[in-house]
């Protein structure tokens, strides 16, 4: 069996990217699973530990870090750290499917660079930082200070989108689903190109 490969998306908080990902994890022929990461930070509402994060105490975060059992983490906010634990990587490739990372945009850079052709980075991008402040003041969950420090965050992070491999600018929810899509197809299953039987 075929090992998967890994499908990294990385976005400024509030570009649409747990929309874009939820939508194209609804296509059955692409093989895909959505890694979970692992973060200290606490659980929201209804999130479940193993299924929207592996929730651990800073101290077992950094237990991990210490034994490189992390793909990648970052430290996002003093104290918050999220990462990709190794062994959830493994986990999905081993059974051929494709791992997709949801990940913060300077983890998707490192884990590009760790795993090379094995991996396609796609950047969502939000049309402009304007429009970004105010999806996250629509959406309602986050205070006027979370929003500027999100925001502030925003702007280095696109800055960063040229190190991924694709950039799709999300203005439009229809279009750049399909444009995720498209790439994602492309990758996982490459158009032939003249490939004689040998």
């Amino acid at each position: 069996m075929n090992q998967g490969k890994l499908i990294i998306i990385s976005a400024p908080s509030g570009s649409g990217k747990s929309t874009i990902i939820g939508r194209i994890m609804q296509d059955e022929s692409l093989r895909l699973a959505f890694s979970v990461s692992a973060t200290t930070r606490p659980r929201r509402g209804q999130e479940v530990h193993g299924v929207d994060y592996y929730y651990l105490t800073t101290e077992e975060f950094q237990q991990k870090i210490a034994n490189d059992e992390l793909v990648e983490y970052q430290e996002v906010y003093e104290g918050r750290y999220y990462g990709t634990l190794k062994s959830e990587v493994e986990r999905i490739t081993a059974m051929g499917n494709n791992v997709v990372l949801d990940l913060d945009v300077l983890g998707g850079v490192n884990v590009k660079k760790m795993y090379g052709d094995r991996a396609l980075s796609i950047f969502i991008q939000p049309p402009s930082v304007e429009v970004l402040r105010q999806r996250l003041i629509n959406r309602g969950t986050d205070s006027m200070e979370d929003i500027k420090a999100r925001v502030d965050k925003a702007e280095f992070e696109i800055s960063i989108g040229p190190q991924f491999d694709y950039t799709v600018i999300n203005d439009d929810l229809e279009t750049a689903v399909n444009q995720v899509h498209d790439l994602i197809t492309d990758f996982i299953d490459p158009p032939l190109q003249n490939e004689q039987e040998k």
